[in-house]
Order: C-alpha cells, then structure tokens, then sequence
C-alpha cells in the first residue's frame, strides 16, 4: 500500500532552539531591544489572500510533505496566517558588522521560524517564513517582503543547490494578496508591490552574528548557552563542548566557509551583502539579496548599488571579506578559551582550504587531472586576470571550452581558429576585448590538456558536469518576475525547471542560456540592485 504524504498542516514541528535555548516569550511584535535573549517569541502576521506561487517538489519530497493545493490550510502556513499546535514560532536575535561597521542589534526583522521538520532521512530542516510581518528586530520596517525579491530567493536559493553550491533551500513562494511599499533604490520613489513569503530550509539559520551580538552585550552566558547548542546539533561529530572542541569547531566553520566561498568564485556568483549577520554558522550561502553572476568577467563588479562606492563586497573581495568575517567571529568566541590564540590557526585552515578547493574545482572545470602542482597552480591561478582582460562572459566560456576539448585533444593546427571561435561566443557585443592575455593561456591550457591520459570523450563529458550551461542570470529573474507581477507564472515555473538541471544540454532552452542582452546592462533589477525588499 502506497501511503501518501502528509501536508504540511499534518507535520509535527520540533522546536529544540526554543526549547533550550532563553527566550523573551511576551509575543509582542513591537519594535525593541531584547538584550538578554537568544530569541523572541512572536507570530506571524496574517496576509490578506494568501496563494502557492511555486513549490519545490523535490525539496518536499525530502521533508515528507505533499505539494499543496493553491490555496488551504497548508498554503495559510506558507504564509503565516495559521499555526499548529506543536509549532513555536520566534525571531532570532543577531547582531553583525553591515559593510565593515558594527551595527549593534540586528535579528531577524521579516523572518519568521516556525521550528524544525524530520526530513525522510532523520534530519531535521528548520523552515522559515521570510516576509511574515514585524518581529521586535524590524526597527522601523514592517517586516514583509516583496514579491520581486522573494521570486529571487525563491529561485536562486533552489538553483545554488542543483549547482552543487552549499546553500540554504526554499520550499515555497506564496503571493500574500497585499499592497507592500517599496523604495527600490531609497531615491524617494517608493512605490507600492505585491507582497510575498518564501519558506527558507535550513539545518539552522544560526549567523556568525548570533554570537556577536552576546559578546557586544557581554552575556557570556548566553554565549556558551548559544555555542554548545550549536555543537550539540549541528556539530555532533566534534564531541562534547569543551574548550578543545570549541577550537575544532571554529575550525570546521572555516573549513566550510572556504569551501562555500571556493564554489561561488569558480561558479562566478557574486553575494552582494556579504554583512556577518549574512554569514551562515554551517558554511550555507544565506540570504539572496543583491546576488548576480559576472557577465562579462570583472572581479571589480557588485550587483548592490549600496556598495557601489567602495565596493567591499565585489566578487574579487568575496575571499577575503570571509577571512574578515571569521576574525569578527573568533573575536565573538574568544570568551570561550583561554588563550585566544589557539583560535587563530583556524584562519589558516580557511586560507589553504580555500586555495586547495578552489584550485581542485578549477581542476575539474578544465578537464584536468591533477598532476604537477605547481605547475597547475601557476596555470588556473593566470585564468582569471587573463579573463577579466578580456571581459568575457565567465559561464559561456567554460561552457564553450567543455565542447572545444575534444577538437584542441586532436592537435589539428587549427586551435588558432578555435580560440577564435571560443571568444566570439563569450565575448560581449560592442565591448573592446584585449584577448592577448588569454590567447596565451588557452595555448599553455592546450599543451597541458594534451598530457591527459583520459580519453577525449571522458574529458568531455567531465567538463560538461563541472561547467553548467544554465545559472540565474538577474536578467532571467527580472524577465520571471515582471510576467509574476502580470500573473503569468509560466515564465518562473519554466526557468525552474531549467535550472534544476543546470548541467544538461537542453536545447530547447538555449535561449535561457544567452549572454546578458543589451537593454539588461543597466535596467534595475538586471544589472543594479539593492538590499531593498
């Protein structure tokens, strides 16, 4: 007999954060300072007319639950208007350094933790509601979320996954049916937008500024309270917590931390808000704001106009504002030592995991194998200066490069012609391009290639599993939510689907793969964006 799984109504939430963890249990939604606390308890804030947009199927079928209907009683959890009896919905309380500064507390204004579900293998997922109404963190916002923003995590969150990236998942997007006000780029042209919840899934969503904001508050308690717990169920590997542990533990944050950041610069994303509250305790890229992909490449280039001035968070700075974030947070856990030294061969440990992570994925992307080390290293570590010389388009060119591996394998003597070829496709239209750079390291890259023992089709079919054809270009998001905000969801249930499977061919989609078109270089939402949502 086939059982058939429940709704999401019907699952039993667990709630160890809340449960263990102080708490302030009023249930006011009014905006304040919580000092003392972890979280505040506090619910969510009925919508209008709440209505299922997009669901991720096969994230559902990993947390047990059934796809709901487009409206009922599931669909009025999505989005806050219902709770059941085992839920015990809070807040987080955070702090973080927003672009460099101390911001003191910050939490979570819009979000919402409804508690944890078993997912099919045991583990437990905590699912939150992003646009839930106000929380005592929303300062002076209003705690909701605009349907254009929440498309964009919706999307990209679920996209970062299939690219292999760690990442936090959504399992839903849920219009609200209200009017939310909105100055896109807080120029004074606030506009009205249709609102919007998406459900994010994570093991946690405890932040690097979690722990900051104890220690700025001097609640060491608290402090040690907050670590244990998070060694307890996230780090259970490690052992008991204890002084030797909490070293191992910050070790593996930059472990995990430098593997996430080596993901996204060998897949070209860009953050865009790269704040400690935006830094995920489990090494998970969190909170989609102003992301984007390079197109064309420049290490230089930020999606967030609010970081236009001194461009901290561009993606050539993305290295190096994690080791930042990882010295605030061993700051953060100093308490929890004796000598705050043995903290520091944790950083490390970030920097050699990154540079060996970094240069193994590039490896792969290439159809290498690794052989001599030095040698490789000199040649992926020349690739990207080579590429931003050249401006071209970062996903298109290793995508193009999987395919001309098995004609430059062949030593034909046309690779000149190739090369040429290659470029054209990358290249961006009306954009002077100084390939010399790269001309000489696709000559170097081919001599290499020829040292390969695997077969040209094995290469081949190598590259095309590390090179993805499809990644969420803002374009193809802004193109998805225009037709959303006109009520045609086909253009988002479309690109969904595409971007489930980012490393197939799937010709009938090519044009989802194009380059930047020219009236996207600078249209908002394409190519500027701001944390504003």
């Amino acid at each position: 007999m086939t059982l058939t799984a429940p709704q999401l109504d019907e699952a039993t939430f667990e709630n160890p954060f809340v449960d263990e963890l102080r708490g302030e249990i009023s249930g006011n939604r009014g905006s304040r300072q919580v000092p003392g606390y972890c979280y505040a308890r506090v619910a969510p804030t009925p919508v209008r007319d709440p209505k299922l947009l997009a669901w991720a199927e096969e994230l559902g079928e990993f947390l047990g639950l059934a796809k709901p209907a487009e409206r009922g009683a599931a669909v009025a959890i999505l989005a806050g208007n219902i709770l059941t009896p085992s839920m015990k919905p809070f807040a987080a309380r955070y702090g973080g350094h927003q672009f460099g500064n101390w911001a003191g507390q910050l939490g979570d204004g819009r979000a919402i933790s409804l508690g944890q579900v078993p997912a099919v293998d045991g583990s437990r997922w905590e699912i939150q509601l992003k646009g839930a109404g106000p929380t005592p963190f929303s300062r002076r916002a209003d705690g909701r979320a605009v349907l254009r923003s929440s498309l964009r995590e919706f999307l990209c969150s679920e996209a970062m996954h299939y690219l292999g990236v760690p990442t936090t998942r959504a399992l839903s997007l849920v219009s609200t049916g209200d009017t939310v006000v909105r100055d896109m780029f807080y120029d004074g042209n606030a506009q009205g937008e249709p609102g919007a919840i998406v459900a994010r899934v994570a093991p946690t969503f405890i932040r690097f500024g979690n722990f900051q904001i104890m220690l700025a508050s001097g609640e060491l308690d608290n402090l040690r309270a907050l670590a244990d717990y998070t060694i307890r169920h996230h780090y259970l590997e490690l052992g008991a917590p204890s002084p030797e542990v909490y070293v191992r533990w910050f070790e593996e944050i930059a472990r995990r931390t430098a593997v996430m950041v080596a993901h996204w610069m060998t897949v070209g994303f860009v953050h865009g808000v790269m704040n400690t509250d935006n830094m995920s305790i489990l090494g998970l890229t969190i909170d989609y704001g102003p992301y984007g992909w390079l197109e064309p490449y420049d290490p230089d280039w930020t999606p967030n106009t609010t970081d236009f001035g001194s461009r901290r968070y561009a993606f050539g700075q993305q290295p190096r504002v994690a080791m930042w974030n990882l010295m605030a947070l061993a700051q953060a856990l100093t308490p929890l030592v004796a000598d705050t030294q043995v903290l520091r061969p944790a950083l490390d440990v970030y920097a050699e995991t990154l540079a060996t992570t970094q240069h193994a994925l590039m490896l792969g992307k290439l159809g290498l194998s690794a052989q001599d080390d030095a040698k490789d290293r000199a040649l992926t570590e020349a690739l990207p200066p080579a590429l931003a010389e050249s401006g071209v388009d970062m996903t298109i060119f290793f995508r193009q490069l999987s395919h001309l591996a098995p004609a430059l394998l062949a030593a034909s003597g046309n690779e000149d012609a190739l090369y040429g070829e290659l470029l054209d496709k990358a290249a961006y239209p009306g954009e002077p391009a100084a390939n010399l750079a790269l001309l000489d390291w696709l000559h170097r890259y081919t001599l290499r290639l020829r040292q390969e023992s695997a077969s040209p089709e094995a290469i081949h079919e190598g590259m095309l599993r590390a090179n993805p054809k499809y990644v969420l270009r803002n374009y193809l998001a802004q193109q998805a939510i225009e037709a959303a905000e006109a009520g045609d969801l086909s253009v988002l249930e479309t690109l969904f689907k595409v971007l489930k499977t980012p490393f197939a061919e799937q010709p009938e989609h090519d044009e989802l793969a194009a380059k930047r078109p020219d009236w996207a270089s600078d249209k908002p939402g394409c190519a500027t964006l701001s944390c504003s949502s």
